[in-house]
C-alpha cells in the first residue's frame, strides 16, 4: 500500500513518497512528475526547507542522469542551495552534492567561470565541516578528490593545462591517503591525460604514461575485471600516446586488447539490461496489491537473485549503482560517479584505434568493415539527438552540443580514413563521396566542426593530386597550412605541396617545392615520432633527385627507409621509398640491387592496391629491362604497364565527371559561417572539439605522398640519358 495514504501526510509528502516508490520501481519519468508536482504551488508550501531542498537535488539528479532539461536541472539547484546554505542542520553530505551537481550543470552548459566559483565554494564548505569535525575524514577525502577532479576540467575546458595539473595533484594526494588504488589510476590517467593535451616536454608525457602502466599492472585480476570504465580510458589514452609516438607496434597490442574487451562488454552489457529490465518486471509485480503469499515469497526471491546477479556481473557494492550506472563506463568510486565518455563513443573509438593500425599496413578490408560499422553506430546516435537530413547547428539544444560534437567529429575521423583508403586503393570515386560528405557536415555544422576545416582542405588537397590536379592540390595544401596552427599538421602540409610542385614538372614549381622543404628539413628531428621526418625525408631524397644528384639522393633515402620500414610500418610509404631507391639505383647502374628493390615495392604496391605506385614501378621496370637489353621483358612489362595505365585513365575519369568532382578540387576554399553564438557557447564547451578531447592525433587519414603521373614525378628520361653516356 503506498505510503501515500497516510491520513496524516500532506499532498506534498505523499507526492514525495510516490515518487521515492518510482525510482524504487525504476520508473523515472513518474519519479520526475511527482517531484514536479510536490514542488509546484499549491503543493509546495506545505514543504519544510530541508525536505524542499532534498526534492530539487533528486529532481535534479533525475534530469541530469537522462540528459534533459538542463536548464531546469540548473534552477532547482541553485535554488536548493539557496535553502541549505542557511541551514545549521542541514548535512554537509546534502551542502556538498548540491555544489557538485550544480558544477556539473554549469560545466555542461559551457558556463566554466561559474563552475570554478561554485567548486571553489564546495571546497571552502568542505574544509570548514572537516575542520569541524561535522565530515569524517575518509568521506572528507573522497570529497576533496571529487571537487579537484571537477575542477581540474573546468581549467582543462579552458585550455589552461598548468591548472589542470595541479587540482589533479590535489586530487591524487587525497587519492594517496585513502590508499584508493581505483582513485590513484584515475588521477593518474588524468594526468596522462593532461599531458597529452599540451605535451609541453616529451619525457613528463613519458613519465605520465608510465605510471598508469605501472598503477594499472599493480591491480588484482579481480579489480581489473570490475574496474572496465578505467581499463577502456587508460588503454585509449596509452594508444593516443604511441600512436603520437609512431610506436605502431606497441599501439597495435594495446588495441588489440581494447577490441577483445568491448567484445566481451557488450555481451555483459546486453545481460545487464536483460537482469534490469526482469527485475523492473518482478518489482512491479511486487508492488501489486493483494498478492497471495506464496506468489510474494517466488517474488522476493527471484528479486533477491537478480540483484545477486547484478552486483555480481557489475562489481557494485550498492545495487543502486548497479541500477543507476550498469550501462556506463564509470571511472571512480561515489560521490564521483564520472563517465569519461558514453559507452557507445567507447567502443566507436575503439573501431577508429583498429582502422588506424591496420591502414598503414594495408589491412584494406578489415579498415572497410571498422569504418562502415563505426559510421552506422554514430548515425544511430547523431539520430537519437535529432540530427537527421537538413537538421544543422542552429537547430541543436544546448544540452546535445558535446555529445553532438562527439560524434560528429568521431564521424569526420571515419570518413577521413575512408577518403584515405580509397586513395591508396585508386578507388577515386569512393574517395570523392566520402570527401563531399565530410563538406557537408563541415557546412552544416560548421562551428563544432571548425577545428575540421583544415583536414577537409588537406583532404582536398590529396584527391586533387591523385586525380591529377597538382596546381589545385598545392593550392590547398597551403590553404590547409593557414588553416591550422599545429606544427605537426602544417609540416604535413608543406610536404604534401612540395610533393604537388614536383609532379608539375617545371624548373619554376621545383624552386618552390624547394622553398617548401628545406625549412622543414631543418626543423625535422623537433617533432614527436618521426612520421613528419620520414616524409620530409622523402621528398628531400625527390628533389635531390631531380636535381642530378642521384648518390646524395640515395643516402638520404636509405636512412628514411630504415625509419620507415622499423618505426612507421607504412607499407605505402616504404613501397614508394623502394621505387624511389629502386630508381636511384637504376640511374647509377645497379641493375642487380635495382631488380630486387622493385620486386619488392612492387609487392607492396599489389598489396596496397596501389595503381599509380604500381604504374611509377613497371615504367621503372621497362627501363630496366632496356638497359639489360632483355627485349621480350621490356615488351612484356610494357604491355602490363599498359593495362594499367588504361584502368587507371578509366577510374581517373568516371572521378572526374562526378558532379563533385569540380567543386573539391576547384580553387577555392570552403565558406562557412559559424553561428557566433554557438560558436562562444562551443568553446566554453569541456572538450568540445573531439580532437583536442580525445587527443586522436593528427596523423589520422593522412596518406604518404601518391603521385598519379609517374612521369612528372620521376623522369625517366634522365635514367635513358644516364644509360646512354656510359654505353658510348
Amino acid at each position: 500500500m503506498s505510503a501515500a495514504a497516510g491520513p496524516s501526510m500532506s499532498a506534498a509528502d505523499g507526492l514525495l513518497a510516490l515518487a521515492e516508490e518510482a525510482e524504487r520501481r525504476r520508473d523515472f519519468s513518474t519519479a520526475a512528475s511527482c517531484l514536479d508536482s510536490a514542488l509546484s504551488p499549491p503543493h509546495a508550501a506545505s514543504l519544510l526547507p530541508l525536505a524542499e531542498a532534498r526534492a530539487r537535488l533528486r529532481l535534479a539528479a533525475l534530469l541530469l542522469a537522462r540528459s534533459k532539461g538542463l536548464a531546469t536541472a540548473k534552477a532547482h539547484l541553485e535554488r536548493a542551495l539557496l535553502l541549505l546554505n542557511p541551514l545549521p542542520s542541514a548535512p554537509p553530505r546534502l551542502k556538498l552534492l548540491a555544489h557538485s551537481l550544480l558544477a556539473n550543470v554549469y560545466g555542461l552548459l559551457g558556463a566554466v567561470p561559474s563552475q570554478k566559483h561554485v567548486l571553489r565554494r564546495g571546497l571552502a564548505l568542505l574544509a570548514s565541516a572537516s575542520a569541524s569535525g561535522l565530515l569524517p575524514a575518509e568521506p572528507s577525502l573522497l570529497w576533496t578528490s571529487n571537487f579537484q577532479a571537477q575542477l581540474a576540467s573546468a581549467f582543462a575546458a579552458e585550455g589552461d593545462a598548468a591548472s589542470a595539473l595541479s587540482a589533479l595533484s590535489e586530487g591524487a594526494a587525497a587519492a594517496t591517503e585513502l590508499e584508493s588504488p581505483q582513485l590513484d589510476l584515475f588521477f593518474a590517467a588524468n594526468t596522462l591525460h593532461a599531458h597529452l593535451l599540451c605535451w609541453e616536454d616529451s619525457n613528463s608525457v613519458a613519465d605520465a604514461a608510465a605510471r598508469v602502466a605501472d598503477l594499472w599492472d599493480a591491480l588484482t585480476d579481480q579489480e581489473k575485471e570490475h574496474w572496465v570504465g578505467l581499463f577502456f580510458y587508460t588503454e585509449l589514452l596509452q594508444t593516443f600516446y604511441l600512436l603520437r609516438v609512431c610506436d605502431y607496434k606497441a599501439a597495435s597490442k594495446h588495441v588489440e586488447r581494447l577490441d577483445t574487451a568491448v567484445k566481451s562488454e557488450m555481451q555483459r552489457g546486453q545481460r545487464i539490461k536483460e537482469l534490469g529490465t526482469e527485475l523492473s518486471a518482478v518489482e512491479r509485480s511486487l508492488a501489486q496489491p493483494m498478492l497471495k503469499e506464496r506468489e510474494r515469497a517466488a517474488l522476493v526471491h527471484k528479486q533477491r537473485q537478480l540483484k545477486d546477479q547484478l552486483r555480481a556481473l557489475c562489481g557494485y557494492d550498492e545495487l543502486n549503482d548497479v541500477l543507476d550506472y550498469g550501462d556506463k563506463l564509470l571511472l571512480a568510486p561515489p560521490p564521483m560517479h564520472g563517465e569519461w565518455l558514453p559507452r557507445t563513443a567507447v567502443f566507436v573509438l575503439v573501431d577508429l584505434m583498429v582502422v588506424m593500425v591496420s591502414r598503414p599496413k594495408g589491412i584494406f578490408r578489415e579498415c572497410g568493415k571498422r569504418i562502415q560499422s563505426g559510421l552506422q553506430i554514430i548515425h544511430e546516435e547523431l539520430s537519437k539527438l535529432g540530427i537527421v537530413d537538413g537538421v544543422t547547428e542552429e537547430n541543436l539544444e544546448h544540452s546535445a552540443i558535446w555529445t553532438a560534437g562527439l560524434y560528429l567529429t568521431l564521424l569526420l575521423q571515419f570518413l577521413e580514413n575512408s577518403v584515405a583508403v580509397e586513395l591508396t586503393r585508386s578507388e577515386f570515386v569512393e574517395a570523392l563521396e566520402a570527401l563531399a560528405q565530410m563538406k557537408n557536415w563541415l557546412t552544416r555544422f560548421p562551428t563544432i566542426l571548425q577545428g575540421s576545416e583544415s583536414t577537409i582542405e588537406m583532404l582536398r588537397g590529396q584527391y586533387a593530386h591523385s586525380v591529377g590536379y597538382f596546381d589545385e592540390a598545392a593550392f590547398h595544401f597551403l590553404e590547409a597550412l593557414k588553416l591550422t596552427e599545429n606544427k605537426s599538421m602544417q609540416s604535413m602540409c608543406q610536404v604534401y605541396a612540395a610533393v604537388s610542385y614536383i609532379c608539375k614538372g617545371d624548373a619554376e614549381s621545383s624552386s618552390e617545392a624547394l622553398e617548401l622543404i628545406g625549412p622543414a628539413y631543418r626543423t625535422m628531428d623537433s617533432f614527436v615520432g618521426v612520421r613528419e621526418k620520414t616524409c620530409i625525408i622523402f621528398v628531400y631524397g625527390l628533389l635531390l633527385m631531380r636535381q642530378q644528384n642521384p648518390q646524395e639522393a640515395r643516402t638520404r633515402l636509405a636512412s628514411g627507409l630504415k625509419i620507415a620500414h622499423q618505426q612507421l610500418g607504412n607499407i605505402q610509404l616504404v613501397s614508394q621509398y623502394l621505387t624511389i631507391l629502386g630508381t636511384l639505383a637504376l640511374q647509377l647502374h645497379d641493375t642487380g640491387q635495382a631488380k630486387e628493390i622493385l620486386k619488392s615495392s612492387f609487392t607492396l604496391a599489389k598489396t596496397l592496391y596501389d595503381i599509380p605506385t604500381q604504374i611509377w614501378i613497371l615504367s621503372v621496370f621497362t627501363e630496366l629491362y632496356r638497359e639489360l637489353e632483355e627485349r621480350g621483358n621490356e615488351l612484356e612489362n610494357s604491355g602490363y604497364a599498359s593495362k594499367k595505365e588504361i584502368d587507371l585513365q578509366k577510374r581517373l575519369t568516371e572521378a572526374r565527371s562526378h558532379p563533385f568532382h569540380q567543386e573539391l578540387v576547384e580553387k577555392v576554399r570552403i565558406e562557412i559561417q559559424p553561428m557566433h553564438d554557438l560558436m562562444q557557447k562551443h568553446h566554453e564547451m569541456p572538450g568540445s572539439v573531439a580532437n583536442a578531447d580525445l587527443d586522436i592525433p593528427e596523423s589520422v587519414g593522412l596518406s604518404t605522398p601518391q603521385p598519379s603521373s609517374v612521369r612528372r614525378l620521376i623522369d625517366t628520361s634522365s635514367v635513358r640519358r644516364s644509360t646512354r653516356r656510359r654505353v658510348s
